[in-house]
């Protein structure tokens, strides 16, 4: 059993005392085609597409999510598989870049430590430039989208500029190109008050301007009953929905990354999404058979769990763009392992990762479960998430004072979990019932023959009495 450590008050204050740890992990974003820094062509506007990675619940270990947000996830990641075969992605106009966030139950604080690091231009997003972004979408809840044989969407915008009024019509058409997969995509009632809350919220308040579309499955209500409980599982969820909302994704990201608008559905009939590939990553995402002992992810990892858990847990040790293994979830590092295989192009006169794969501008792929691993060519890393006020220094977490004038530190809250302390438990097994007749039965005997000892050394005190 675990309890939390008694007098922990506030962050500021267990912190302080090292008591405590802050909540948060590693995201992860890649780039496709990889980005060639030798080349202008890393200064291509950029369409960074995201998703979130964690959720929450009051039983931490039984965060799955399904709906929100691990159905956008899923839908990320095939739209990512069905791009990968395409030729020609180096003559695209655009630069994709796909990023899955973690930590954003709580507070936002993966898009919010994302865009930090883009400004301070670390190593985790060497190679992107945040001025560089054209359009953030986002794919939202969209495992419901299900309803009298239509798979219904709807984009939610932010802003009207023409990059928005763009991402739009390239949905339209992508639509069009599969109308006879029974899709609908509508823009979002414009009674709403703004976009439902989301990771483009953060880009929103770093830059008011930002272009960008979340895509979900309501429009003016929010349709999950089960969001942030244990019930928001796999049975929550309808994988054709998750297949119809990847296929609109990625056709109209290649339409949007080619900067050709008249695209005719015979060159978009190439994109097509892999639905056994969502049905499996549902089953190793979602649930504890297989979970996270599937064959997909035991080809990339090797699992420290079975059961899948969306929990974002706390950042032990110092944040690095380059972290120990030991110190990344499952579900991270699987994610890092595919994004990179699935974006990337094997490195020429390099097999493994013992050539110096690294020094070569490669990065090592299923190291986990081959001794060597691959070495590929791909722009995929790791993003420590957590606060934007917490600063590592010295061992130890440092709390930012909040910065009136800054939006974003005004409304970043600092959220830590306690360090758990182990308390004992003692627990007895329940005896076999003969065993308890027998004690009874000796019971019985000491009585009988306590009581006949009593009454022999009365009569032999009382004759010896007599006698004297």
């Amino acid at each position: 059993m675990q309890t939390t450590k008694s007098g922990t008050r506030d962050s500021e204050t267990c912190l302080r005392e090292m008591t405590c740890l802050p909540l948060g992990g590693y995201s992860v974003w890649s780039s496709l085609p990889p980005i060639n820094f030798s080349s202008s062509s890393q200064s291509k506007p950029i369409i960074l597409t995201v998703a979130t990675m964690d959720s929450a619940s009051f039983f931490r270990d039984k965060s799955l999510g399904a709906e929100s947000p691990i159905s956008g996830l899923i839908s990320l990641l095939a739209a990512v598989d069905s791009l990968s075969y395409l030729d020609g992605l180096d003559g695209l106009s655009k630069q994709l870049v796909f990023s899955v966030f973690t930590g954003e139950a709580w507070g936002y604080l993966g898009s919010r430590r994302f865009l930090l690091e883009l400004d301070l231009q670390s190593d985790a997003v060497g190679g992107l430039n945040g001025s560089s972004i054209d359009t953030v979408i986002e794919i939202g809840s969209v495992g419901k989208g299900f309803s009298q044989g239509n798979k219904t969407f709807f984009a939610h915008a932010a802003g009207a500029s023409s990059a928005t009024s763009d991402a739009l019509n390239a949905l339209q058409h992508a639509q069009d190109s599969l109308e006879s997969e029974n899709i609908i995509v509508s823009s979002a009632s414009t009674s709403n008050p703004g976009i439902p809350p989301s990771s483009l919220m953060a880009f929103l308040r770093k830059n008011p301007f930002a272009s960008g579309i979340t895509l979900e499955d309501f429009d003016t209500a929010f349709a999950n009953k089960f969001y942030d409980s244990h019930l928001d599982d796999m049975s929550n969820i309808n994988a054709s929905a998750i297949v119809a909302a990847a296929s609109l994704v990625a056709r109209t990201l290649y339409i949007l990354a080619s900067g050709n608008k008249n695209l005719s559905s015979s060159s978009l009939s190439a994109i097509n999404v892999n639905a056994s590939l969502v049905e499996e990553l549902m089953g190793c995402l979602l649930s504890c058979e297989p979970g996270l002992s599937c064959e997909l992810v035991k080809k990339y990892i090797s699992p420290r769990a079975t059961c899948p858990s969306h929990y974002v847990g706390v950042i032990v040790g110092e944040p690095s763009s380059s972290p120990h293994p030991g110190s990344v979830s499952d579900v991270s590092r699987f994610l890092w392992n595919f994004l990179a295989d699935k974006t990337s192009s094997r490195k020429e006169g390099i097999s493994n990762c013992s050539e110096d794969c690294s020094n070569k501008g490669g990065v090592c792929i299923k190291a986990e479960t081959n001794d060597k691993g691959f070495c590929v060519s791909s722009t995929t890393r790791y993003v420590p998430a957590y606060s934007t006020r917490l600063k590592f220094e010295s061992g130890t977490w440092n709390l930012l004072p909040s910065n009136a004038s800054d939006q974003m530190g005004t409304v970043d809250p600092v959220w830590t979990e306690s360090n758990w302390d182990a308390i004992g438990l003692r627990v007895y097994t329940l005896q076999h019932a003969a065993f308890d007749r027998l004690v009874l039965l000796a019971g019985i005997a000491v009585t009988l023959l306590a009581y006949l000892a009593i009454v022999l050394t009365r009569a032999f005190l009382t004759k010896t009495l007599k006698q004297d």
